[in-house]
Parts: structure tokens; sequence; C-alpha cells
């Protein structure tokens, strides 16, 4: 049998007939993660934020820290993928592993996390287009460019799913390159701080004590590895997913962490003046990320124009990537009836065999997600906890079922094997401490609006949701043969 056969009638095995384009190979799906990681992106966008908190030792210590254990939640993550290889992704583990709402609550709070980490991605696009094309960053502008570079990213994703698989993979090339030629013409040409200055704890806002502060400058590093959940919701689009999307999730995350913490130590060692670089302006008085004003510092204005310019291509790609992500999230939960009117959020463009109501419902809600926000990093802070909730979930419940002598890791050929529960547990520890970190002021927007979100969730689910909603056709399927065997349904693969 062939390899597109053997995925098919993989596919089939879950219930689901192959509807999405599978033309994937392995690095494109491992470059839709990249994408979203983009290591220009996170570190550039809140580069200002991690500086305000923790000064040149929150770069030093963060970023390698928040590496290390992402890479324990990636690695968890894998797994189950590898178990579970559909579009479905966090949805269709924890539905198989814990029940139905567990399922749908994990699907909502993944969309939910996607949509907010589209609006901060996007809006950071549009802050760094601005300065290098001489427009005063007002929120006027900004929000005319962000709502420009939504439409083009949501046009690419409906009608060239062949393209938008071939721009991902420019798109690692321009994040490697990219970052090459920043570090580059850092270390090159711009005069540089003392090796000890990476070791400064400068707190500039006046929080105390410094620990604390540290501890929110992680937002920094944490931020940026969100979104590598994509290899996982393009496994029905990828050839070989048991295989090939579980190492797109864990390389993703160990070159962006190797690459990026470069980029990072670089821009830091070029920092003039910590006060200058948080305080920049443009010509109009508008505010300008930090990034911009120590690559200006650094190399002239005409050469950190050029290196402004290459982190928003980046950060256009991310975009583009995020979208294709999150619109597959919210396909796969319509699919099985666990949206509203998901008839129509279901509906697949029979030209183009993409998800195409649901990519247009992603961009209108990234769009109003950072309207209701307005600062960067409430947005940034919502996606992070909704997302890390969405990826941690499944693996406790993946926990459990390990300890309870449940069979799915064994349908996992990427394992961790005795490794497992040990790595399981690192991730959750971590996940847990970062949530709870990443509320607390000056970000307990974020805080609230996701506890306003699940109060309406839950809500939606105990009046309406719960009567109708069925869960992964497969796995009701599973359900129903384990009990009529007398055996418990979630132990049953």
């Amino acid at each position: 049998m062939s390899q597109p056969d053997q995925d098919r009638a993989d596919l089939g095995r879950f219930g689901y007939a192959q509807e999405l384009f599978r033309n994937m190979g392995g690095f494109s799906n491992f470059a839709v993660s990249f994408s979203i990681i983009s290591i220009l992106t996170g570190a550039s966008t809140l580069f200002g934020y991690g500086l305000e908190m923790g000064g040149p030792l929150e770069m030093t210590l963060g970023w390698p820290l928040a590496t290390v254990f992402t890479l324990a939640v990636a690695a968890s993550m894998a797994e189950l993928c590898s178990a579970y290889p559909t579009a479905g992704a966090m949805y269709h583990w924890a539905a198989d592993l814990g029940g139905t709402g567990w399922g749908w609550l994990v699907a909502w709070l993944n969309i939910l996390g996607l949509i907010a980490t589209q609006a901060g991605i996007n809006y950071s696009c549009a802050q760094f287009v601005l300065p290098f094309l001489n427009i005063s960053s007002s929120q006027a502008h900004l929000l005319w460019m962000f709502g420009f570079i939504l439409l083009t990213q949501g046009a690419l994703n409906h009608y060239g799913v062949r393209l938008v698989a071939i721009l991902n993979d420019v798109s690692v090339t321009v994040h490697i390159v990219g970052v090459l030629l920043v570090v580059v013409a850092l270390v090159w040409f711009a005069p540089k701080q003392p090796a000890a200055f990476l070791l400064a704890g400068v707190n500039s806002n006046g929080r105390a004590p410094y620990w604390w502060a540290f501890l929110l400058g992680l937002l920094q590093a944490q931020w940026t590895y969100t979104g590598f959940d994509a290899s996982a919701h393009l496994a029905e689009e990828t050839q070989d997913p048991r295989r090939r999307a579980p190492w797109g999730i864990v390389l993703a995350v160990g070159i962006s962490g190797v690459v990026g913490y470069f980029l990072i130590l670089a821009v830091t060692l070029a920092i003039r003046s910590i006060p200058a670089a948080l305080a920049a302006k443009d010509a109009q008085g508008e505010a300008i990320p930090a990034v911009i004003a120590i690559l200006d510092g650094a190399l002239g204005a005409r050469m950190g124009n050029a290196m402004a310019a290459l982190a928003s291509m980046a950060m256009w790609f991310c975009g583009l990537a995020c979208i294709a992500s999150a619109s597959r999230a919210l396909y796969s939960l319509a699919r099985d009836n666990g949206t509203p009117l998901a008839p129509a959020v279901r509906w697949v463009s029979p030209r183009h065999g993409t998800p195409a109501s649901a990519i247009w419902l992603i961009v209108a809600a990234s769009f109003g997600a950072m309207i209701w926000a307005g600062a960067i990093p409430i947005v940034t802070s919502l996606s992070v906890v909704a997302l890390y909730l969405a990826y941690t979930i499944p693996v406790v419940l993946g926990w459990r079922a390990r300890r309870a002598g449940s069979p799915w890791p064994g349908q996992a050929v990427w394992s961790l094997g005795r490794y497992g529960p040990a790595v399981n547990l690192a991730a959750i520890g971590y996940a847990a401490f970062i949530c709870v970190v990443l509320i607390m002021p000056p970000n307990e927007l974020a805080g609230k609006t996701l506890a306003g979100l699940l109060a309406a969730l839950g809500l939606l689910y105990f009046v309406e949701v719960r009567k109708k909603f069925q869960g992964p056709a497969w796995s009701l399927r599973r359900q129903d043969s384990a009990c009529a065997a007398g055996e418990r349904w979630d132990s049953v693969l």
C-alpha cells in the first residue's frame, strides 16, 4: 500500500474521510510550527517588556529557562500527537483520554489562545512595518495596517493551500537568514557592551522584589514558545503524520531555542542605554518598539530599518501560519458539531480544499481580540495562558491514563518510552506555574478576560452543548464498543 493510501486508511480508522489536501512533507510540517514560534516575532515584540522587567539578566537566563521546560511540554505533546494524528490535535487527545467535556473545553482554549496569538503577531507586525514606511505609529494607522495584514493572510490561506505550504518553507529560510544577518550586523558593526552586562539585573519599572519582576518578564520568552501545536493540527495534511508531525513539534521548539538565544544575546549586548531604548519615540512622538530603537542606535537608521523590515517579514509569515493552525482547530471542532452553526463553520471550499469559513472567522475574531485587549502584553498573556492550559490538560489526562495502564502509549510511533512519566510531570508543573505568573499585575486583564470566557463557555456547555455534542466520532464509537464489552471506555484505543 502506498503512503497516501496508508495515511487515508489510518484516518479512516478514526472515522473521518480525507477531506483536506494531504500534500505536506516533514519539513513543511515543521516549518509551520517554526514559523508560528517565530523567534524574530516573539524575541523582538516583547523585548522591551522583558528588558523593563528584568534587564539584561532576563535575556541571559529567562530564554534558556523557558526553552528547557517548553521542550518538556513539546515532547509530551509530540507523543500524544503520534498516537492521535488528526486535525483535532489536543481536542481529540483530551476527548479520548478524559471524556467529551474535557475535549470540548480544550478545543475552545486552543482556539481562543490561537486567536489571541494571531492578534499579537499581526499587531506587532504593524508596529514594525509603519516606521519602515515612515508612517507615524498612531493608533488609527496601527489598526488599519493590522487589518490589512490580516486580510492578506486570510486570502492566501483560503485560496492557496499549496502556496501557503511553500511560503512556510520559505519562512524557515527568512527566520534563519534574518537572525543570522541581524546577529552578524550587530557583532561586526555595532559597539557592544562588555560581557558582564549580560548579568545585570535591572528593573526599570520599580516592581519589587526583583525576582518577581524577573518571573513576570518570562512572558517575552514564553509567548515566543506558542503555536507549535500547529504541526499536530496539520496532521491530516501531512504525509506519514505519526512520525513527521511529532518531530515537527519538537524540532520547532529546539531549533527556535538555539537560534533565538543568539539573537537575544546579540541585541542585548548592542543596547546603549536601557532607559533610552524603553522610552524611544518616532518623529511624530509615537512610541516605537525597543528593538527598533536598539537597532537604529547600534547600526544607524538605514541599516536598523533594514533589520526591522526583516523582522516584520518574519512576523507576516508567522501570522500566515497561525491562521492555518487556528482554522484547522476550529474546523475540527465544527466537524463534530461542537460549535454554533457547525455546518457553516466546517464548510470546506471544494475548489481549494481549505476550511474557508473557519479561516475568515479566525481573521475576524483576531481583529476583535486586539480591539478588546488594547495592548500587546495583555493579548500575549491571554494567548500564553489559554494555549498552555490547552497543551497541558491532555498531558495530565495522558499521564493519568498511563499510570492506570492504558495502552495508548503503545499506539505512538514517536515515543518517550520509560521517560514519559517524568517528562510529563515536568511539563505539567512548569505549565501550571507559568499560567499563574502571567495573569498577575500588570496583566490581570488577561486573567479576568480568560475567567469571563471560561464562565461563558461553561454556561454554553451546560445549557446547550452538553445535550447535542457527543465528541469526536471515532472516540464515541470506541466508547460504545468498550461499554458493550463491559470495559472502561477511556482506557480503550
